[in-house]
């Protein structure tokens, strides 16, 4: 099986076809025309963030990196772990707390969607995500959803935890990072 050759990255456009030259039993060289009709689909980003001043840079730098170029789609997401019940002395407790994060999120995915406008994405190529919902790991839920999706690129920030704080409490990124299956992945400090 021959794998594709990625010219995006010299061409800033998709290749569709491509001619590749490979050796066949024997030593002779041929070349075979090769199409791959799936290069025409725009390749997706999910962009996780939270309200850290970090995640502002994760999408400051997708704009600045991919604004403006064609073929690219974001999907902005933002996860708010539903509180245990025990954390709450009652149900409506837990629920303004809900709807307060909703709120601060909502606006928060709002102010990032326009720096992405701003940057050159077109208003359908920028999807926006709030999820609020019972996961025991923020980081499978990442990876859950960039596998749903069919991104190609996985891009969240890092927090500048200690090692000490990394080890008892464990780091999104590190686990995304180290977790990831056939996505590129890019943490931003």
């Amino acid at each position: 099986m021959k794998t594709p050759i990625n010219c995006w990255r010299i061409f800033r456009r998709p290749v569709t076809n491509l001619i590749i030259p490979f050796m066949e039993k024997g030593g002779n060289l041929k070349t075979e025309k090769t199409e791959y009709p799936d290069q025409n689909k725009d390749r997706r980003i999910l962009v996780a963030v939270d309200e850290s001043e970090n995640a502002k840079r994760v999408v400051l730098y997708v704009a600045d990196f991919l604004g403006g170029l064609p073929g690219f789609r974001v999907n902005i997401l933002n996860i708010i772990p539903k509180p245990s019940e025990d954390d709450f002395d009652a149900e409506a407790d837990q629920e303004k707390y809900i709807e307060e994060r909703k709120a601060k999120a909502e606006e928060m995915l709002g102010n990032y969607r326009q720096v992405l406008l701003q940057s050159g994405f077109s208003e359908e190529k920028v999807e926006v995500k709030l999820e609020v919902r019972d996961c025991p790991s923020i980081a499978d839920f990442i990876l859950e959803e960039q596998k749903r999706l069919g991104c190609c690129t996985l891009v969240i920030g890092r927090r500048g935890i200690s090692k000490k704080e990394e080890f008892l409490y464990g780091s999104t990124s590190n686990r995304v990072l180290h977790s990831a299956k056939n996505c590129a992945v890019w943490v931003i400090e």
